[in-house]
Formats: structure tokens, sequence, C-alpha cells
């Protein structure tokens, strides 16, 4: 049987599908996995069994302040290294296999762990890095030079739990109905030119960021070259990685709010400007010379999950469906519409997210 890391990003191209979903409580109330795995599954027909996962935000309350690897391994050897690397440069609270379970739709797994971690203190301070970026970097190493590694995760109090299989098999084999999330957003993958294996399976992260994405990224040589001279590596050669990595840059790095970085990737069109009063238009140009190449082009819809809460897109076109809808602190996205219904039959407010305006939702002060 073919092993999971047989085939990587770029080596053949299959046609795009996608399917996207997300549930989040404003109040900051955690809830289990069950509705987010009913939503996902009923769009099943967008997936095709090569990838699916799901994000979950709140459920480390115990170590809420650690660092929260999430790590798949091919083989002994490349969990010794990185077990090695990361006592190297962080100190551990604890470190477990990530609990399974057998899913006969599900081949050839990786071995999952997950490590709750804070930077080693002195490293940190002869880094002269914050400890986000200190972590940032630590992670692009294990990717870049652990073969056989993979750290699918990296926030505070979050997780990753992804892979190769339709999203419900996979929901299973982590058994995500037994955590409880405040925020969780889900994917089911119909792989966008490129095989289906562990580590490409959505969501994509980055420290606190995940992404989900439908859709194809046109712009993307021109998007990854930009965000490389920052120090970001794009060892996954996939366009959804860079989305994920446009946020960081932006907000992290660039101090944007995130409905400005939104903004920047779905920029005004030229003739849109034209027709501004003068001080929005110098404004609007300006942000369009400055960050020519973090303009994304391409048919999109993406859900940004972070602490905060979570960001919703879609191109400027409209060209990927997109869903909303709410029911008092509940909030629900989805590709369609009855993946909203299924598990809220009651919904309220239910609309079309617009075409480049970000749909954002954050949780309630004091949450």
């Amino acid at each position: 049987m073919r092993k999971w890391a047989t085939l990587r990003e770029g080596d053949v191209r299959i046609p795009s599908g996608c399917a996207i979903a997300g549930i989040m409580d404003r109040s900051g109330a955690r809830h289990g996995g069950s509705d987010i795995l009913k939503s996902i599954a009923l769009m099943h027909d967008r997936s095709n069994g090569l990838g699916g996962g799901f994000a979950a935000y709140g459920i480390y309350p115990e170590f809420a302040e650690l660092y929260a690897f999430h790590v798949m391994y091919e083989s002994k050897e490349a969990r010794d290294r990185t077990e090695a690397y990361l006592d190297e440069h962080f100190t551990s609270e604890k470190q477990e296999r990530i609990p399974t379970e057998p899913v006969k739709g599900i081949q050839d797994p990786p071995d999952v762990w997950r490590y709750f971690l804070a930077p080693h203190p002195i490293k940190l301070s002869l880094s002269g890095l914050d400890e986000a970026e200190y972590t940032m970097q630590h992670v692009f190493h294990i990717n870049a030079d652990i073969p056989g590694a993979f750290v699918a995760s990296s926030g505070k109090n979050m997780g990753a739990f992804k892979g190769v299989g339709y999203p419900e098999d996979i929901g299973a084999f982590y058994r995500i109905e037994e955590y409880g999330a405040w925020l969780w957003t889900a994917h089911g993958r119909f792989p966008t030119n490129t095989p289906g294996w562990w580590g490409g399976a959505h969501p994509f992260t980055l420290l606190n960021w995940s992404i989900v994405h439908n859709g194809e990224i046109s712009s993307y040589d021109a998007n990854r070259r930009y965000v490389e001279q920052f120090g970001y590596d794009c060892t996954l050669k996939t366009d959804t990685e860079v989305i994920t990595y446009l946020f960081d840059l932006l907000v992290r790095r660039h101090g944007f709010s995130q409905e400005m970085a939104a903004h920047i990737m779905c920029a005004s069109a030229w003739d849109e400007i034209d027709k501004m009063e003068s001080g929005r238009a110098a404004f609007e140009t300006a942000l369009r010379c400055v960050y020519a190449s973090a303009l994304v082009n391409g048919p999109m819809s993406v859900i940004l999950g972070s602490d905060e809460g979570l960001l919703a897109l879609n191109d400027r076109l409209k060209l990927r469906a997109l869903m909303a809808g709410e029911k008092g602190s509940m909030v629900y996205l989805a590709s369609e519409q009855a993946a909203i219904e299924v598990v809220c039959p009651d919904v309220q407010n239910v609309r079309s997210i617009e075409g480049g305006e970000p749909f954002v939702v954050q949780r309630e002060k004091g949450a």
C-alpha cells in the first residue's frame, strides 16, 4: 500500500472541489465536536476521500499558556529526532500520543503526538525574538529539515486534527466529539493540483492561525515569493498555506486588523479606486502599491480561525459559495445552507457572504 508520504504537493494535478464549515459561540462557551462533524458530513459529495480535517479552539484549558504542538511522524527515527530538537529549544510540560480510534476508511495513518511546550527561556533570550517568532521558526525547521516529521498545528489552547480520508472518518479517527471548543472549523477536501497526504490536508495552521479553503489561488507564485522574503518557508507548496502566512505577516508582524488584512488580500479594483474621493483613493492606491504581492486572485472562500474568533472571506467576484447564519450567541458558516440547517434547523439571519467583504465574528468581551 502506498505510504502517506510518497507523494507531495505539486506532484500530480487533481480537479478541485472542497467543502468548508465553521461553528462558533461568541460567549466563549465550549461545545463538543458532534455538530461540526454533522455539518461537514452533509457535504460528503464535495470531498473525494483525499483530505479532511478540523481546527478546534479552547480544547486545552489546563495548558492554555503553552504552545500545543500536534506532530505527525512517519517513523520512530523522525520522532526521536523531533523530540530531541524540542527538548533543546523548549521546556515540555506534557507529551503524549493523540488518542485515535481505528476507522475502516482511514488507511496507513502516521503516528500522531502532542506536546505542551514553552520556549526555553535562555534560548529565547539569546535569540532576540519574541516567543511567537521563536516558535514559528522552530516549526519551520521541523517541517523542512526533519524528514518524516510534520507539525500539524502549533498554537495555544487549540489544535488541528487532519488527514487523508473523508472528514467524517477523520473526525471519528481523532475522536473529536470528545473535545470541547468554543470555535470549530472543518474541511472536506477535493485536492486542487495536489495529491492527498496527511500533512497537506486542511486546516493549514501557524501559531494560533488556521485556514480552511475552497478554491484555487491563481496568484500563488506571487504570494509565495512575497512571504518568503519575510522568512516564511512554504514547504507544503500549496495555495492554502500561503494564505495562512499572509494573515500572520499582515496582522502579527505588520499590525493590521484582521479586517484590514483581508481587505489587502481582496483590495479594491483600480476602476473602483478611480471613482473614490481623493483621500480614500490615495489610501487605497497606497495599499495596492505597497502590498501588491499580497493581493490574492482566483476563486476562493476561506474561514480563518484565531484566538480572537473567526473571519470568512470570498474572492471579489464571489466565485465560491459560503453561507452564514446565527442563533443567539451561535454563528454558523458553511459552503451550503443545508449544512447549517442540519445542526440548527431554526437558524436565523441566513445570508451569503459578500464577495471581497470580510465577515468577522469575535468573542464577547470577558468571554
